[in-house]
């Protein structure tokens, strides 16, 4: 079988030092970051190195956390998955972790190895406590996955003084589908939070939404030629997940994935001053779903560790234990020892497609 000659750890070992290499080259220009980046690249030596040693015991360890660390938001994206799972909303977030808690958990992820966290939310930026703590983390590379709407002078001094944080801007193509998706006027906004980043000489990203309507955009050399221009040094493309049935149609199937999957080794090779990434990527290709500690794990806003972010299920919460405790949680551990993760599926996020199962996990439990 093809999937017991794939090895897991070396796979993931790879991608992030092949993400640290990018990013050195991507900020070549840009002594102050050039710098940062290459202290970092020491950081994340250390920690493949700390990952390797628990996995010589047989305790296998994620490079990748994603922390949703509020669910407030400020916009009403279409088809947003967040709000359809009631992870998001608009009013004042209760019950939320505390900035000191995820102080904790960013100090118990560095202790593991674990040297990425994706910051997300709702809107990550209506955490500017949670954000300060995160800086305080340098051996640690935080992406905020923001809408752009709150690029505001405060931020921007938060950005320089701590270049862990990068920012990375939601945008959907040009500004008729950006809109389209995430209301009028924000285009302009984002265009606005790229000028006034790249005028600091900070760098930044963008996550792209990639859907059956907006594929060939999104790809194309006039979009990426102008992020370029404007100063973004890594693009990540997230494959879109219906939660609603009357959005299944704007999902990328085998065609679009294998046409993404040969487009970013032809972006790569164009555009070298920056990093390309895709998610969740070709999993039959990559020995399977990478959630549910495999490669990475998500934890909430509330505290509760979940296979990740497109499923919002746990049975354990870090606010109650320790990260490395919640790794080892029955769900994680069932749906690792399982064949969930690694059976056939239609293609892209098979969490998704087999939230049955997952929901069935669960419940056996009890």
């Amino acid at each position: 079988m093809a999937e017991k000659e794939f090895n897991l750890s070396e796979y993931m070992a790879g991608g992030v030092e092949n993400l640290v290499k990018g990013a050195i080259r991507a900020t070549l220009k840009d002594p102050k970051e050039s710098i940062f980046m290459a202290k970092f690249a020491r950081s994340s030596r250390e920690s493949t190195k700390r990952r390797a040693e628990f996995e010589a015991q047989g305790e296998h360890i994620p490079p990748f956390l994603i922390a949703s660390i509020t669910s407030s938001c400020n916009l009403h994206c279409a088809g947003c998955y967040a709000r359809e799972n009631h992870a998001c909303n608009d009013e004042v977030a209760y019950d939320q972790l505390t900035a000191d808690e995820w102080g904790r958990i960013f100090e118990e992820s560095r202790d593991l190895g674990i040297g990425f966290i994706l910051l997300a939310g709702g809107e990550p930026m209506m955490r500017k406590d949670v954000l300060q703590k995160a800086a305080e983390y340098p051996e640690i590379l935080f992406p905020v996955f923001t809408n752009g709407t709150m690029m505001n002078d405060n931020y921007i001094k938060l950005f320089d003084s701590a270049r862990n944080l990068v920012p990375i801007l939601s945008i959907e193509g040009d500004e008729l589908k950006t809109d389209e998706r995430r209301g009028n006027g924000i285009y302009q906004l984002l265009i606005k939070a790229m000028d006034k980043i790249k005028s600091n000489n900070l760098i930044f990203g963008a996550s792209v939404t990639v859907t059956t309507s907006n594929i060939n955009e999104v790809v194309s050399e006039e979009f990426l030629t102008e992020l370029s221009e404007r100063g973004c040094k890594a693009v990540i493309y997230v494959e879109f997940v219906p939660v609603t049935d009357d959005s299944t149609e704007l999902a990328p199937g085998d065609s679009e994935r294998e046409f993404l999957r040969d487009k970013m080794t032809e972006l790569r090779e164009k555009y070298q001053e920056m990093i390309f990434v895709s998610f969740p990527g070709d999993e039959k290709a990559t020995g399977g779903c990478l959630a549910a500690g495999r490669g990475f794990f998500h934890i909430n806003s509330h505290g509760g560790a979940e296979p990740c972010p497109f499923s919002p299920y746990s049975d354990i919460s870090v606010k109650d234990t320790s990260v490395r405790e919640a790794l080892h949680s029955k769900l994680f551990t069932d749906l690792q020892s399982g064949d969930v993760l690694v059976e056939d599926h239609a293609g892209g996020c098979v969490l998704f497609e087999r939230r049955d199962k997952v929901v069935e996990l669960l419940n056996s439990q009890g």
